[in-house]
């Protein structure tokens, strides 16, 4: 099931191009991983989330492994995500 990361998708539409260099890759490839096609980085969500001013998030690029990789993220009032169930697996 592809993500769609409608906060990256707003924010591409007003990003200058210095905005878009920072993140360390291209607007196309930002585009790509806006509409579900390819992960983020955990350092390209990084810098994304740096540039963007917060609008798209480590959080919200990288729903299911996040607080692995930011446990400094976790509230420990808020449950983390459950990945969607795999249909190939077998009972």
């Amino acid at each position: 099931m592809k993500t769609r990361h409608h906060e990256l998708l707003e924010w591409l539409r007003t990003a200058s191009n210095e905005q878009i260099a920072a993140t360390g890759t291209t607007r196309a490839y930002l585009k790509q991983i806006a509409y579900g096609h390819k992960p983020a980085s955990p350092e390209i969500a990084v810098r994304v989330e740096a540039v963007a001013g917060g609008t798209a998030t480590r959080k919200s690029l990288r729903p299911y492994d996040w607080h692995v990789l930011w446990p400094e993220l976790v509230d420990s009032h808020v449950s983390k995500p459950t990945p969607p169930a795999n249909e190939a697996t077998t009972a």
